[in-house]
């Protein structure tokens, strides 16, 4: 019967720390996640597109001397007239490496390259 009361006396005194430790945790879970999403946007962007870039190289062979610029498939009605865009889902990005002159398109729900075409900027002047 004593043993009982001992564990019984030092569960009890245990909680309200286990309780703390689990507080501090929360909050510092939700101060990060606030600190972060104020980040600035240039950098959310950034880190989103080197995402991207990251599973699109483990999939084809990108250029590495270069940063695409990297656009996102919003309406694919208005894309129906450009071939590259024929297998093109909502959704979909597209990495457009000037230098190289290579435009790729990722779907990112399937995680596969849907297009691959060349890229001249100066084709239409």
């Amino acid at each position: 019967m004593y043993f009982k009361n001992i564990f019984r006396i030092k569960y009890q005194k245990l909680l309200p720390w286990i309780l703390f430790a689990a507080s501090l945790a929360v909050i510092f879970f939700l101060s990060y996640k606030l600190v972060y999403l104020q980040r600035n946007p240039e950098e959310i962007n950034r880190i989103e597109a080197n995402k991207i870039v990251k599973a699109v190289g483990k999939l084809i062979i990108l250029p590495a001397d270069e940063t695409p610029t990297i656009a996102t498939v919003t309406d694919k009605e208005a894309l129906k007239e450009y071939p590259f865009f024929n297998n093109a889902s909502v959704g979909d990005r597209v990495l457009i490496y000037e230098k190289a002159g290579k435009a790729v398109l990722y779907n990112p729900a399937l995680n596969k390259v849907v297009e691959i075409a060349p890229f001249n900027l100066g084709a239409g002047k």
